[in-house]
């Protein structure tokens, strides 16, 4: 069986303080991407394995879709070994949540194939042991996300008459380290509200506090949030801790944008 993982963005990304367990606390909008991976799973008479081809990801026994697979495993002994070809498509730690998507989408294709009735409380625990942004796949539909990201309430948000431009100028961010440096505090005005506005206004106050950080370090991918602006987006902003810069236009809004060397382009309509 085939299945085809997606990507997200965030709107807005407000760190809000620290909690006694390390982890933070945030607000974020995760909004689903159409530009996917390619997973196959098939049975197999031998271990379990799994083939990367694409975007090459370091070892297989670090890959999230092994670790989902012997997640299950462990409650489901009867589950047979099996065979993942992880086609990758989508820049690696990039924030666009592309591992997390991977991890989730084993969970639901194991489920499916292999009839293991797993329910879906059950199917969201599985995914938070895999990360805190890997319950919003489950979902895979915009929603406003708190706690560490695993709280999620689905909002009425289309953005069907626009089209994102997506661009990574392949940086590897350290997530933990922007974590240590970051100042938690609380907006005046919640990204759900902002969210509501009309998009033209989000420019001025749709955030992601990693940027400052990010930018500071890595002006080259601050310019590349204000190319997007000079070549008309209506928002453009890092997704998660970066390194991809989004841009959103209108769709009908015939844009030309250079592509760097050694930068990923990515054209995709919402």
């Amino acid at each position: 069986m085939v299945i085809f993982p997606n990507c997200k963005i965030n709107l807005g990304l407000n760190i809000l303080q620290k909690r006694e367990d390390g982890y933070h606390d945030l607000e974020t909008v995760f909004f689903p991407i159409a530009f996917h991976d390619i997973l196959e799973i098939i049975s197999s008479e031998e271990k379990a394995e799994l083939i990367n081809t694409g975007i090459l990801a370091g070892e297989a026994k670090n890959n999230l879709c092994v670790k989902a697979f012997h997640l299950i495993k462990k409650d489901f002994p009867h589950l047979p070994p099996v065979k993942m070809h992880l086609h990758k498509v989508i820049p690696l730690g990039a924030g666009l949540g592309g591992g997390s998507a991977d991890a989730v989408f084993t969970l639901l294709l194991l489920n499916e194939k292999y009839d293991l009735q797993i329910s879906e409380s059950q199917l969201f625990e599985y995914a938070l042991q895999l990360g805190s942004d890997c319950p919003f796949f489950l979902l895979n539909k915009a929603c406003s996300a708190t706690g560490r990201g695993e709280k999620l309430k689905e909002i009425p948000l289309s953005l069907s008459s626009y089209k994102i431009c997506l661009i990574n100028p392949a940086i590897h961010i350290n997530t933990k380290k922007l974590f240590e440096q970051i100042k938690p505090s609380i907006p005046s005005k919640e990204i759900t509200e902002i969210i509501r506005q009309p998009i033209e206004t989000w420019k001025h106050e749709l955030i992601n506090d990693f940027e400052k950080i990010v930018f500071q370090q890595h002006p080259e991918i601050k310019k590349i949030k204000q190319d997007l602006y000079d070549h008309k987006a209506i928002y453009a902003a890092m997704t998660g801790t970066g390194s991809t810069v989004f841009g959103i236009f209108k769709a009908t809004e015939p844009i030309n944008i250079p592509s760097e060397k050694g930068h990923f382009h990515k054209w995709v309509d919402l």
